[in-house]
């Protein structure tokens, strides 16, 4: 069983890697188009340029679009996951100590969820392995990962 689960991890991955980016890049689109209720819950969007709120938004939109993609996933995780450890302790963690008490439960979430991308990349169904160019030592270690498959 350990085997088959094993090699089903690539898709678990990008599965996770894919539902992830687009909750996140909903939350950008919301703030800066509007869209999904909106900031305010009547479609009304963040002032252009307000620090945190813009900044983090166009984070949200544009790295959570690309870790959904799985294009430049590394890249994009890291600094989303910078932008929400920033949210958490400077937005939700002065409130209280613990993220339930200080509705910051989203934010940490987001924060490891994230930094665990940047340590296991795109997964399976990533445009990053459309791009990467395949040496031979990658292809064989391809071949030995899906022969445990069978």
């Amino acid at each position: 069983m350990t085997g088959r689960l094993n090699s089903a991890q690539p898709y678990a991955l990008g599965a996770f890697r894919m539902v992830v980016g687009l909750l996140f890049a909903c939350h950008g689109a919301v703030a800066l188009l509007g869209v999904l209720g909106g900031a305010d819950g009547n479609g009304g969007t963040v002032e252009a340029g307000a620090w945190p709120q813009w900044y983090a938004a166009l984070i949200e939109l544009v790295c959570g679009s690309l870790v959904l993609l799985g294009l430049g996933t590394r890249a994009a995780a890291f600094l989303s996951s910078g932008a929400m450890a920033y949210a958490y302790f400077k937005v939700h963690q002065p409130e209280a100590l613990w993220p339930i008490d200080n509705s910051g439960e989203g934010a940490a979430l987001y924060c490891w969820a994230m930094f665990l991308l940047v340590f296991t990349g795109s997964g399976a169904f990533g445009l990053d392995r459309l791009f990467a160019r395949r040496s031979p030592t990658q292809e064989q270690q391809t071949a030995d990962q899906a022969a445990v498959a069978v």
